[in-house]
């Protein structure tokens, strides 16, 4: 991987979002040592493979996913079992693998690491049982040249003073997010321009201003400008493991229990010692070896720099499991040192500076005292019979972030494909796979009885409104709900448990801010607006059109009908527009580009000029074209600028895909498009007087509502009734075929399209165009992905699925945020749900339904008499949901809702079937 050319980007353009190329080239030229092939080991070995890493020297161990049951029955050995499969992960590397090695040998590596020039970077990392820890030494200066991982945001500039310190104030109250010692350049300064390409570090004074120093030798500023974070490396300094050991610097992911680091390091030690002496792990339910551990830990203690508090309970517990494995456990760790290991090979991200521990003590504790028949089939009951649902097919940039699929299952669907790969795993699997969304639109399927037969819900969605869809099912289905998604490298899981938490509905992010519609339209400020208003002319042009064009003409017979009665005829004019400019061949499509272009990168700007001159000035005196706006400057068509040329050919193939028109491969070189457009007469540009908004609260208009004059109306309906009765309405032509936006299809020419006209709508801004991979990712919702926080949240929401189907109690459940690019990981407490109380002895919270049951001669005072008068049951009506409001005790107050109250029509129709 010499350059950014040979990323594959198809299959790492998710993965090149998060690490940028030049992390992307450091891992494919880089060699890692792994040793132990245990669960932690080939989570480990299973993220760095997919990362893209180079070369991994593999070492022994472990039992893991990889392993088949014919590999045991074979008594083939471990690493021949996993080295197949492992290798089947990424053609750049052979195989990857760690962890499993006595501290005492951990230690010897580690001295030796640290004293090569430069420092080989050392990462421990161990499982036993509930317990686990992540040891990270990079050695005495360890560069980062990205310590966050943040894109820089681009800020307007309201004002600048002049004085010392001159003082910056954000435009639009827009909060900065700066921190005091940081350092921002400026540029598209008017006035004070002794600014502009100069960096200054800054002085936060408020959310909204922050000071640079010495201004008052500049000239006055005027308006305009933006300001920049100017990303600084950072170095951090580590000591080797047996320095830590006695005074560990430790990360605390659970803030509430700040102690419980310290007290794992403690026994964890203790461990190590125990293996040490007795050449194993405490056996299981062993009160001796628990005794001996303890002794180990009160050992450690004393040796330690700070005071510990040693937790006899936990040490039992973590003896009674040192022998076991925790696979979600080891899933969580995997993911976390696995980025670790990026982070040493790339200098990308804040590395773990020292420590991390992370348990699962809250899993298994509740159980100590109960027998196994008690608690394992409630989680038989729950882990055995699965049923997965998903409509999308597998991508080649699906193969990155996860191990159950393989280049031969790409076009497959994701849920059948994986459950076939999860039952070669493990066979005694019960895996029902669907290809639906859960929507509404599929409540037959997922009705009522369908989630009654559910003990609890899994979701790993990509937008809220489908997680709210499916909260609110399980809600009103009163089923657990374990939500959780990615994002980079940040990663979240929300546990939700009915009667015990507040649901996902319960708190509402603050909604995503839209772009106002006149600057899309005509006042673009920054990359992002043109990347989005080039999205919107491809759904416009090539989808939105062609759907409104089938779904006219599919009843044009009615049409003409209706417009001799003289009827609102809505997507006649555009259905006429389309007919009347329908290219018949490929010549024709090249000449609808070439004046597309006209349209949008010169006509657009000779317009606003002639509408908005560059001296006009709003009624207070300043200037109409000062920033955020930006005055336009119109653009002429050079065929040989590559750029006019991308535009022109994509949008004429894109114009012949809609219209159905073939063309040959030949067409589209640049003789053959030249000889056409030579002959193209382009109009002269005429300026109109039309009106031009500027109101950024006013919402795009509906197209079909659009009012049109009587004029044209007339004309449209004219030739609309021509077309109906004359032979030129073939069945041909009443057909176009609509596009889906598809980004990571490089052949199809949707992404030429939007890259080339947003890089000319930026040009014609003066924007800073972005690359063809910053617009895909924009164009294309991209969410960044990586297998390592994939894995990290994937093993977080396991554990809790455990907890859940054992019915644990309130206290034991955990949310977590993480962000292992800093890193941090916050463990927190889950939201209890709120109660509304309607009397001393009557409440309610969002989890209870109040539910009435009727039959023919069944009344409930007037109460029902009203429900039956006012709610008359259709067929295949079962029940109908109800809103109760309760008088307040005092007058004046408000009234009290109460629960949603579900009445069915008869005993007999309490079943699954849709309301």
């Amino acid at each position: 991987m010499a350059d950014s050319m040979d990323i594959d980007d198809s299959l790492y353009s998710r993965q090149r979002y998060v690490l940028g190329d030049s992390a992307m080239q450091q891992m494919a030229q880089s060699n890692v040592f792994l040793s132990g092939m245990g669960a932690l080991g080939v989570e480990i070995a299973k993220n760095i493979v997919l990362a893209g890493v180079k070369r991994c020297e593999v070492w022994d161990l472990g039992t893991n996913f990889f392993i088949r049951e014919e590999d045991v029955h074979s008594q083939k050995k471990r690493v021949e079992a996993v080295h197949s499969r492992v290798a089947e992960l990424n053609p750049y590397v052979q195989c990857v693998v760690l962890t499993e090695t006595k501290l005492s040998l951990q230690k010897r590596i580690n001295n030796f690491c640290h004293s090569q020039q430069p420092p080989i970077k050392f990462i421990g990392c161990d499982v036993f049982g509930i317990c686990s820890r992540v040891f990270c030494d990079f050695g005495d200066a360890f560069e980062v040249l990205d310590p966050t991982g943040e894109e820089p945001k681009e800020l307007f500039i309201q004002n600048i003073s002049q004085g010392n310190p001159g003082i910056v104030t954000c435009m639009d109250s827009r909060i900065h997010g700066l921190q005091t010692g940081q350092s921002v350049c400026f540029k598209e300064i008017n006035g004070m321009i002794e600014l502009n390409g100069t960096t200054h570090q800054v002085t936060v004074l408020s959310p909204y201003s922050f000071a640079i120093g010495d201004t008052s030798s500049f000239q006055p500023y005027a308006h305009g400008g933006i300001f920049r974070l100017v990303k600084t490396s950072k170095t951090f300094n580590f000591e080797m493991m047996e320095q830590q050991l006695s005074d560990p610097r430790l990360l605390t992911p659970d803030f509430s229990k700040p102690e419980v680091p310290l007290q794992l390091h403690t026994i964890m030690l203790a461990l190590d010692a125990f293996l040490e002496q007795h050449a194993r792990l405490p056996n299981i339910g062993c009160l001796q070896d628990a005794e001996v551990l303890l002794k180990f830990t009160e050992e450690i203690s004393r040796t330690l720099k700070i005071k510990v508090c040693i937790n006899q309970e936990l040490v039992k517990c973590v003896s009674r499991c040192a022998r076991g494995c925790l696979s979600p456990l080891a899933a969580a760790v995997g993911g976390i040192a696995s980025q670790e290991v990026l982070k040493a090979l790339t200098g990308k991200f804040s590395p773990l500076h020292q420590w991390f521990y992370l348990d699962a003590v809250e899993v298994v504790q509740p159980l100590q005292s109960l027998p196994a028949e008690e608690f394992a089939p409630r989680w038989a009951a729950v882990l055995l019979a699965i049923c997965i649902t998903d409509p999308d097919l597998i991508e080649k940039s699906n193969l990155n972030r996860q191990f159950l699929f393989r280049p031969h299952h790409i076009r497959k669907p994701k849920s059948t494909t994986a459950a076939a790969a999860t039952l070669e795993i493990n066979p005694e699997m019960n895996i029902d796979a669907h290809l639906n969304k859960v929507c509404p639109d599929t409540e037959d399927i997922y009705c009522d009885a369908f989630f009654s037969r559910l003990n609890l819900v899994v979701t790993a969605l990509d937008n809220v409104e489908a997680r709210r869809y499916v909260d609110s099912r399980s809600v009103s289905n009163q089923k657990a709900l374990l939500d959780s998604g990615t994002m980079g490298t940040k990663g979240h899981t929300e546990i939700i448990v009915p009667y015990l938490t507040e649901s996902y509905n319960s708190h509402r992010d603050p909604p995503e801010e839209e772009i106002p519609f006149c600057t899309l339209k005509s006042f673009p400020a920054v990359i992002e607006h043109t990347i989005q208003w080039a999205r919107d002319k491809f759904e416009s042009a090539f989808s939105h059109k062609p759907t409104l064009y089938n779904v006219f003409w599919q009843s044009h017979s009615s049409a003409q009908d209706s417009m001799m009665g003289g009827e609102s005829m809505d997507g006649a004019f555009q259905a006429i527009k389309l007919l009347s400019r329908r290219p018949t061949h490929w010549d024709h499509c090249l000449t609808l580009a070439r004046l597309k272009f006209d349209k949008y990168f010169k006509r657009k700007a000779l317009q606003l000029l002639h509408s908005f001159p560059l001296d006009t000035r709003l009624k207070d005196g300043s200037l109409f074209w000062q920033s955020p706006k930006r005055p336009p400057s119109p653009i002429e068509f050079d065929l040989n600028d590559p750029l006019h040329f991308s535009f022109v050919v994509s949008a004429a193939r894109l114009f012949s895909e809609i219209y159905n028109i073939q063309y040959s491969e030949e067409k589209l070189s640049y003789e053959a498009v030249s000889s056409v457009l030579a002959e193209v007469e382009v109009p002269e540009y005429r300026p109109a007087e039309k009106h031009i908004e500027t109101d950024e609260t006013i919402k795009k208009p509906d197209q079909l509502k659009m009012t049109v004059s009587s004029e044209e109306e007339r004309e449209a309906i004219i030739q609309l009734q021509e077309a109906i009765n004359s032979n030129f309405v073939t069945p041909e032509r009443l057909r176009m075929t609509a596009l889906s936006f598809e980004k990571d299809d490089d052949s199809n020419g949707h992404m030429d399209f939007v890259a080339s006209a947003s890089a000319l709508r930026a040009h014609m801004y003066a924007i800073e165009a972005a690359d063809r991979l910053q617009t895909k990712r924009i164009a294309g919702k991209i969410i960044p992905a990586i297998a390592t926080s994939t894995a990290a949240v994937a093993g977080l929401v396991s554990l809790e699925l455990m907890k859940v189907a054992g019915g644990y109690g309130f206290e034991l459940f955990k949310n977590c945020f993480f962000n292992l690019a800093i890193p941090v990981m916050v463990l927190t407490e889950t939201a209890q749900v709120k109660r509304t109380q309607i009397r001393e002895d009557i409440s309610f919270s969002i989890w209870d339904r109040w539910t009435i049951f009727g039959h023919e001669d069944f009344t409930l005072s007037d109460f029902i008499s009203a429900v039956r008068k006012l709610i008359k049951p259709s067929a295949g009506r079962k029940y109908v949901d109800l809103t109760v409001s309760f008088a307040p005790e005092l007058d004046g107050d408000e009234d009290l809702p109460g629960p949603p109250v579900r009445y069915y029509f008869s005993r007999e129709s309490e079943s699954g079937e849709k309301a």
